[in-house]
């Protein structure tokens, strides 16, 4: 992939080019020289925006992270009935990926190989356990069904919304349509673990 020359970059849009050859060549099989050909500069260019590969790896990665978590912060996500806080994580999570697809791709293909890696690792399963204890509270006051694993059921639900990156194309919708896919992610999910 060669974009066209371009005589000035800035850290953003040099990351997001970044992402993009991670995503396609793997980050292990990206060099920096692929890196500097897919941006048009060189790679002492890069250098003057980054010290490093890695640098550019955690700066996506925390794009990511950094998504996920806030919405664990915002008020749908901590007012209310537990199973309702869940539906709006839930919603919200597959919203977040959608619209930052190219870096929650990337975070879900990390491997562990690096020490970022494994940082980013640990703090996606820190955001699924808090989205578990919330399955849990939900599942404790009656709102969901008691004949489904609750671990099963964690896994199923962030296996729905992860698929997501698989076949959701942007370029092919609008921003309606990524309500209309976290609506149904909703729907689906919840028809079969509410009682």
């Amino acid at each position: 992939m060669t974009m066209p020359k371009r005589d000035t970059y800035t850290p953003d849009s040099l990351l997001t080019v970044a992402v993009q050859v991670f995503n396609e060549r793997g980050y292990d099989g990206t060099s920096m020289e692929h890196l500097s050909k897919a941006a048009g500069i060189s790679k002492s260019s890069i250098y003057h925006h980054v010290r490093s590969k890695d640098e550019l790896l955690r700066r996506a990665l925390s794009r990511a992270l950094d998504g996920l978590f806030a919405i664990l912060e915002e008020p749908g996500a901590g007012e209310g009935r537990p199973v309702a806080r869940l539906e709006y994580v839930t919603r919200r999570t597959a919203e977040v990926l959608m619209a930052e697809l190219p870096y929650v791709t990337l975070l879900l293909r990390v491997h562990g190989n690096t020490d970022t890696e494994r940082w980013a690792m640990a703090r996606r399963r820190e955001f699924d356990h808090q989205v578990a204890e919330l399955l849990k509270h939900a599942a404790a006051d009656g709102d969901l069904r008691a004949d489904v694993d609750l671990r099963l059921a964690t896994r199923l639900l962030f296996g729905m919304i992860n698929s997501i990156v698989e076949w959701y194309r942007p370029e092919l919708g609008s921003v309606s349509a990524r309500e209309e896919v976290a609506e149904a992610v909703v729907k689906l999910a919840f028809a079969g673990l509410r009682t």
